[in-house]
């Protein structure tokens, strides 16, 4: 959740490019692209840690499935999908300016590489889609 609240707002220093997100969207776009990214998992956060002790309810289970079902799409058609399969030069130009300056250790292909705090993050987000399966099985079946 703090990284989608946070990376396109701190400096990180070769993790990300300020200026180059800034030349993309405006201010107020990306404010309110922060605010409806990060509400769902704020909603899910706050949610999960009232029910840690018991079974969840049926309404948080999918809350979760959705929010990180979303996120897991997002994240694939995003970056691997233009990665691995198919370049898509509007998202190649947009990307170059969003991400230059970055630090990025996987090859470029098709035009973008996806840059290490991404993968960082996608890295994360996979792990707690993983836990939200495992959460799933013994919050509702255990």
């Amino acid at each position: 959740m703090l990284f989608i609240a946070l990376h396109d707002w701190i400096p990180l220093g070769g993790l990300n490019n300020l200026k180059g997100v800034r030349s993309t969207d405006s201010k107020g776009k990306l404010i309110v692209v922060t605010a409806l990214s990060t509400l769902p998992f704020a909603i899910g956060l706050v949610e999960s840690a009232y029910y840690a002790s018991t079974r969840f309810p049926t309404w948080l289970v999918w809350l979760l499935w959705i929010t990180y079902g979303g996120a897991m799409y997002g994240l694939f058609r995003a970056w691997y999908v233009p990665y691995l399969l198919v370049e898509e030069p509007a998202r190649v130009t947009r990307y170059k300016k969003m991400f230059s300056h970055t630090h990025a250790f996987l090859p470029i292909r098709n035009g973008i590489a996806p840059n290490t705090l991404h993968v960082i993050f996608h890295a994360v987000l996979t792990a707690t889609a993983i836990l939200l399966v495992s959460l799933t099985y013994h919050r509702v079946f255990g």
